[in-house]
């Protein structure tokens, strides 16, 4: 690896740190998304450091740890200058069976301070740079997670407060609490429920967006077909998005959005992740590229321009909830406090 590049920046919020413009989002590295190569995984996170990312995505519950693992290796073997710009978001509190099954989320103070002491064993680092619950604990108010998060940072454990999956009252509750940097939520062309309350929610406060999903799973990247066969074990194999009808429909959608990449001359999923880019300097989508043609891809993005008449055809070709779907099973729907 080089000196790392350069990449555009932004920031998480009024109160977090500068990231790239894209970050990474490692958890198909190492969960749901079927079988995973380890050093492919190590080069593509060494490649993104090399292009200029310096924002890696985790939860504590990828892969029970190993996704963690894999980034304290890819960070221990990376150039020193590529590490010292590397920041990590990090996920916890949710509970999981040997088998794999989720079995619900832990929000407790104690609990919020034992994992990240897992997480800093793991990721063999003294701090986080954004740590946040994955999904809120029913039982637990939103203010005591977040202010045991808030204790994490004055002991200098974490640097920053971050949400995930939240409705805008509970944005407000939590930022009432302490600042918060930023809340990671789905968000692309066809999942665009935050744009009523939630992000003008965040932007009234100064929070930032981390968008993941941008690609819907692969959804919208342009290379997943409809004869695909999915391997054992792959999230999407339960996603409705995914079901047999609902795939049809979808699909027509990316070859609608397929023609207007084609004359700009670039790849549909350059045009997607474009298009989240797009609709603000305060959002950062979360790229989860698990190989280094996909990762090369996905940066190319950033070149791209979509003006006013390419905006409006991109809404033309996908409009807001032409998706077929819910994005989560109805089982996990149900854990996500921004679509209630």
């Amino acid at each position: 690896m080089n000196a790392p590049s350069a990449l555009p920046a932004r920031a998480l919020g009024s109160t977090g740190p500068q990231v790239s413009a894209l970050g990474l989002g490692c958890m198909g590295m190492s969960a749901l998304y079927g079988e995973t190569d380890r050093a492919e995984s190590i080069a593509t996170i060494h490649a993104a450091l090399d292009a200029g990312i310096t924002l890696l995505d985790t939860g504590d519950f990828y892969g029970m740890g190993h996704n963690e693992l894999l980034i304290n290796e890819a960070l221990r073997t990376a150039p020193s200058a590529a590490r010292e710009q590397a920041l990590t978001s990090v996920k916890f509190g949710a509970l999981r069976t040997v088998e794999g099954a989720f079995t619900g989320y832990d929000g407790r103070p104690a609990a919020v301070k034992n994992f990240a002491a897992y997480s800093l064993q793991r990721l063999g680092t003294d701090h986080i740079d954004v740590y946040r619950i994955a999904r809120i604990d029913p039982d637990v108010p939103i203010e005591e997670t977040v202010g045991a998060i808030a204790e994490l940072v004055e002991a200098g454990h974490v640097r920053h407060i971050g949400l995930s999956e939240v409705g805008a009252d509970t944005i407000r509750r939590a930022a009432s609490v302490a600042p918060v940097s930023d809340l990671q939520i789905e968000y692309s062309l066809i999942s665009r429920s935050i744009e009523a309350e939630i992000l003008p929610a965040c932007r009234e406060l100064g929070i930032g967006v981390t968008a993941y999903g941008v690609l819907s799973r692969g959804l919208i990247s342009g290379h997943f077909s409809r004869d695909r066969e999915l391997a054992p074990g792959d999230f999407r194999s339960m996603s409705p998005r995914f079901q047999e009808g609902n795939l049809e429909r979808n699909l027509d959608l990316v070859d609608a959005l397929r023609k207007i990449a084609e004359q700009k001359g670039v790849t549909v999923a350059q045009t997607a992740i474009a298009w989240v880019l797009a609709q603000g300097e305060d959002i950062v989508p979360l790229v989860g590229a698990r190989r280094r043609d996909r990762l090369t891809e996905a940066l190319g993005s950033l070149d791209v321009r979509l003006d006013a008449a390419d905006l409006a055809a991109i809404e033309e070709a996908v409009p807001a909830d032409a998706a077929a779907g819910a994005r989560y099973p109805d089982s996990q729907m149900a854990h996500l406090d921004s679509e209630r």
